[in-house]
């Protein structure tokens, strides 16, 4: 078995240049193999990208068969319940998370948000239908929605300003979490009582404050943030 004359790596009978620093091989007394097959490919060999447009119309048959068939199920099976306004939701909803990405790539954070939200809307609404519940819906769930909403803007807006590191997105989501939950009671305690008595959200929020706090302390003293990296290896 021949060697590399300039970094001494182990070559193959078949290799016409060194695999590791591409020196010539050049030995007359022992020529290269070229009947046997390279231990490694020689060729580099890429798998076609998929078509977006093609993917996006696959993903809109699919969903929109789905819709169709338990639509006209529908009027067979239990028509005086509208049950497959769950699934057309649940489609529909799928379709603007996935479609709409797929083919604007560069989609702006706020308008990506607004169909996400959107769409989330839309499958409560259909389900506010079926239970005849369209009051709880615009009093409720609509609020609750964009509250959410405006958590998830906030949330992607501050994640882009502040550097995107393990410990720092950990802080942020939790602390968006009891936030968030906090503002869900207070429109619940507003819907049922017209009057806000915090209560299971303020536990929630304490439990979100004291995790937070030691999180950020790590974040601030650069030896507890190297420890707490190499600990849970972030």
């Amino acid at each position: 078995m021949p060697y590399c004359v300039h970094c001494g790596v182990e070559l193959d009978a078949t290799a016409t240049f060194c695999p590791l620093c591409h020196t010539p091989v050049l030995d007359p007394a022992q020529p290269p193999d070229t009947v046997s097959p390279k231990p490694f490919p020689t060729q580099r060999g890429e798998v076609a990208p998929v078509a977006k447009q093609e993917l996006a119309l696959l993903v809109t048959a699919m969903l929109a068969s789905v819709a169709v068939c338990c639509g006209i199920l529908n009027l067979f099976l239990k028509p005086d319940r509208g049950w497959s306004l769950y699934v057309i939701g649940a489609a529909a909803m799928l379709w603007l998370w996935l479609v709409p990405p797929l083919l604007a790539r560069g989609m702006h954070l706020l308008l990506r948000l607004l169909v996400d939200v959107a769409a989330v809307g839309l499958y409560v609404y259909l389900i506010s239908v079926d239970l005849n519940g369209k009051a709880w819906f615009w009093g409720l769930a609509a609020p609750i929605i964009l509250w959410g909403g405006a958590i998830l803007l906030l949330l992607g807006l501050v994640l882009r300003v502040y550097r995107r590191s393990a410990i720092t997105t950990l802080t942020i989501l939790i602390g968006s979490v009891g936030v968030f939950l906090f503002g869900v009671e207070y429109l619940i305690d507003l819907w049922l009582y017209r009057a806000w008595d915090p209560s299971w959200s303020l536990v929630v929020l304490t439990i979100c404050v004291g995790l937070v706090i030691p999180l950020i302390i790590v974040r601030r003293v650069p030896s507890l943030r190297e420890e707490a990296r190499k600990r849970f290896h972030m």
